[in-house]
């Protein structure tokens, strides 16, 4: 794999990691942008996020994303700012 298709491989993933989160909080009631905004307060503007909101479907339509996989993906991409908002969503959701 040269590195024209690792980098290409690595902006699918992180696509596809967007498209999770903005599907987690559409299925949830929350607004991705806010969330992401509370966790990157520096970067307003998220064109990939953007995208994704457009992409995401009614939460009706079974597009269900897993609490622990959502999780699982931000870590992955190190997005732990992110990921600890979430968690606190979570908590809240719980009580």
């Amino acid at each position: 794999m040269n590195s024209e298709e690792v980098i290409k491989n690595y902006k699918d993933q992180e696509a596809m990691m967007v498209l999770l989160f903005a599907q987690w909080c559409t299925n949830h009631g929350y607004d991705p942008i806010a969330l992401y905004t509370a966790a990157y307060p520096d970067q307003p503007n998220n064109e990939a996020l953007q995208r994704a909101i457009h992409e995401t479907v009614a939460k009706e339509e079974e597009a269900y994303v897993p609490d622990e996989l959502l999780l699982q993906v931000l870590s992955s991409f190190g997005n732990e700012e992110l990921a600890f908002v979430i968690t606190e969503k979570m908590k809240g959701r719980k009580k």
